[in-house]
């Protein structure tokens, strides 16, 4: 396989995880409404973990959707690579991050998307590293 096709299978693959993320989504935007968040807040939740879906497509080695998604990857998202990639990196965008995390990972528990051991390792990380991620965004 030459270098330019590995180069295709990534960016293909990367592609396929963002199209299949939509569903998710959506699912996550709609019971966020049921909850009855304001427009604004829902929009914001569900940008934040889009964005985390882009991380997971083109930034991770494994290359993996939400639904596979761990306490690992939020955590390497939220310590090292949100604070040195992201332009807009802030105490306040990695509150709302938390938030979003927290959000995102009770609702795929209740829907069954990933395990309950899922749900509450990240609910840990979000709790005890918290604030590792805010000191790195500080920095």
């Amino acid at each position: 396989m030459t270098e330019a096709d590995s180069a295709d299978r990534y960016e293909q693959r990367a592609r396929a995880i963002q199209l299949a993320s939509q569903p998710i989504l959506d699912g996550f935007e709609h019971w966020l409404k049921q909850a009855g968040w304001r427009e604004k807040t829902i929009r914001d939740h569900v940008d934040n973990i889009r964005f985390f879906t882009k991380y997971l497509a083109w930034y991770t080695r494994s290359q993996h959707s939400l639904v596979e998604a761990t306490d690992s990857d939020v955590y390497w998202f939220l310590a090292d690579w949100f604070p040195r990639k992201a332009l807009w990196a802030s105490v306040t965008r990695v509150k709302a991050y938390l938030a979003s995390f927290k959000k995102f990972f009770t609702w795929m528990g209740e829907t069954g998307l990933v395990s309950p051991q899922i749900v509450a390792a990240v609910l840990d990380t979000l709790k005890f590293d918290r604030d590792e991620y805010l000191r790195k965004v500080a920095e």
